[in-house]
């Protein structure tokens, strides 16, 4: 007899219901918007975006399956025009056969395709004659044609918590027959998936292999590190380590040393950290260290998280690096981090103050008659489009002085100006001069 064929670990561990789902409860939880969809009753064309090994090719397997519907997968990677022709042909069939059946077409990398192939889906999925799912990794507003993407709904997926990714370890280890992992082994296992199922069940795979090889039924953390080699060993991404040099990047940005800020960008990138977690990291800095000082700053964070997603690595990670190097040598104030802490500090302790009857919104002659936005003075007809003395604090409530410019950068002149305009307020109120 002819030997099985082997059906990798991943594959045996696919979700055969909605319910085996591990994680994506804001689409699949009761009441969220992919669980509504399958509770219609209706398929949809739609895209799920998202990282790899969220689940993307198991929702629109289970969606085919919800709705009896025939399933055919094509490659971007890999496919054509040709391919799409013979799953026209084959929804055809399906469609007029003797027991009509509807047809999901999934796209895996989508992005993949050019603009002439995503055209070709268009008038089919116009027509009816079959829904169209693709899956992408990019974002599909630069990557898939506004033509397509205005016929489907896009589902954001998510990268996988950690304690999802115990619990689909937990199940692996169970289809392994009895194999088993120490706890420090699990932790790395965990730390080295990054939210991505598919490299969790991969990376196991290769070590059930090697135990059976060495009839080994526990996966010690020594163990794990000599099997898969330095690059465990180089970046602990769960650890100490990872933090800290997380910390060390951050503090480099803050204290202007961009050589410092390059190696740790350099050592994160080397020691396999997401960089999309990176780019999220260098937003996080230009807003919270630099702040009003450069706003540019923020804007040049964001360009680089979108360079990188459009390029992916190793091309867009110099745009990450020009972004560290910006943020290095930028003013520096944390003036608006630390106002709006005092705002939220505020807030929490303070009652619910009424907002002043000049200041309400007044829609209809109702509200105009119970005096809502009475007296209220339009800045822009006033002169230099400031409202010398007006007032737009609740009643009774003492100026807080929350935001206070750092005397850096652009918030020099914010500083100036603000002090101008306390000036300009109090002389319209009768009082001395502010200092």
């Amino acid at each position: 007899m002819p030997q099985a064929l082997h059906v990798p670990l991943p594959e045996r561990l696919r979700p055969r219901t909605l319910a085996q789902v591990v994680g994506q409860q804001h689409l699949l939880g009761e009441g969220m918007p992919l669980r509504l969809a399958f509770e219609s009753g209706q398929p949809h064309s739609c895209i799920l975006w998202g990282p790899p090994g969220t689940g993307k090719t198991t929702i629109a397997r289970l969606m085919a399956q919800a709705f009896d519907a025939q399933f055919i997968t094509i490659s971007a990677v890999l496919g054509g025009v040709k391919d799409i022709r013979e799953a026209v042909e084959r929804a055809q069939a399906a469609q007029e056969g003797l027991a009509p059946q509807a047809t999901i077409v999934f796209v895996d990398e989508v992005h993949r395709f050019n603009k002439s192939q995503q055209d070709a889906f268009l008038p089919h999925v116009e027509s009816g004659l079959f829904t169209f799912i693709g899956a992408t990794t990019e974002n599909p507003s630069f990557e898939v044609n506004s033509a397509l993407l205005s016929r489907a709904a896009v589902y954001v997926l998510k990268a996988l918590e950690e304690a999802d990714l115990r619990e689909i370890l937990a199940r692996a280890l169970a289809a392994l027959d009895g194999l088993a992992a120490e706890p420090a082994a699990s932790d790395r296992l965990v730390a080295y998936a990054d939210g991505d199922a598919r490299r969790l069940l991969n990376t196991l795979e290769t070590l059930a292999v090697a135990a059976r090889a060495e009839k080994r039924a526990l996966i010690t953390d020594e163990w794990l590190l000599k099997v898969l080699g330095e690059r465990l060993r180089r970046y602990d991404k769960g650890g100490e380590q990872f933090y800290d040099t997380i910390s060390a990047l951050h503090k480099s940005v803050r204290g202007s040393d961009p050589d410092a800020a390059l190696y740790w960008l350099a050592r994160m990138l080397d020691g396999g950290v997401d960089a999309r977690y990176i780019a999220r990291r260098l937003i996080r800095m230009a807003s919270e260290d630099i702040g009003l000082a450069d706003p540019r700053a923020l804007r040049l964070a964001l360009d680089a998280a979108e360079v990188y997603e459009r390029l992916g690595s190793p091309e867009g990670e110099l745009a990450l690096a020009q972004c560290a190097l910006y943020l290095a040598v930028a003013p520096k104030s944390n003036a608006a981090y630390v106002a709006y802490k005092r705002a939220r500090a505020f807030v929490r302790e303070d009652g619910t103050r009424p907002v002043p009857m000049h200041l309400r919104n007044a829609p209809t002659q109702l509200m105009k008659q119970l005096g809502h936005g009475a007296g209220y003075r339009y800045a822009h007809d006033e002169p230099d489009a400031f409202a010398a003395g007006e007032r737009y604090l609740p009643d009774g409530m003492a100026p807080p002085g929350f935001y206070e410019p750092a005397p850096r950068g652009l918030e020099i002149r914010i500083g100036e100006k603000l002090a101008e305009l306390a000036r300009r307020n109090q002389a319209a109120a009768g009082g001395p001069p502010a200092e």
